[in-house]
């Protein structure tokens, strides 16, 4: 019988540990041509219609980092997002974030899912606050292992 991993739990000992305000995991679903990729799991929610954003990849926070396998920075949403672009950014207006920070999960040199971390009031992520996200996300989450590269 294989052990039931507690994504909930890790996610919420996460943003503890790093200090945000709303942390959220996003992972991949197998569509018919393509991933879909969901909010799964949230701590530090106002709500939960996270659950009910479904991106396609290269949609949304969660779908670039899911497709660039790279890192997502708004310092600041009201500075760098124009008014009429937030609709594209769902998580953003669900849950009121000001500042986000988003990485990707790796799994056997796949990315797999996305973790990110917001604020709602004036802290803004920034650089060595994405970098520890990141350094995270590395260490692996749940049965997601974080390695960017395989090793034979």
């Amino acid at each position: 019988m294989k052990n039931q991993v507690d994504y909930q739990l890790e996610l919420d000992q996460i943003r503890h540990a790093l200090g945000y305000d709303f942390m959220s995991l996003a992972l991949a679903d197998p569509a018919e041509y393509d991933y879909v990729i969901r909010w799964k799991y949230a701590s530090g929610n106002l709500n939960s219609r996270y659950k009910r954003i479904v991106l396609q990849s290269g949609r949304g926070i969660a779908g670039i980092v899911f497709k660039t396998g790279k890192p997502f920075l708004l310092y600041s949403v009201q500075e760098q997002v124009k008014q009429e672009m937030l609709f594209s950014y769902p998580i953003i207006n669900s849950e009121k974030l000001k500042s986000i920070g988003a990485v990707p999960l790796w799994n056997d040199a796949r990315v797999a899912g996305v973790l990110l971390g917001g604020f709602r009031g004036d802290r803004q992520v920034n650089e060595t606050m994405l970098q520890e996200l990141q350094n995270t996300a590395r260490q692996g989450i749940g049965d997601l292992n974080g390695k960017e590269l395989l090793l034979s």
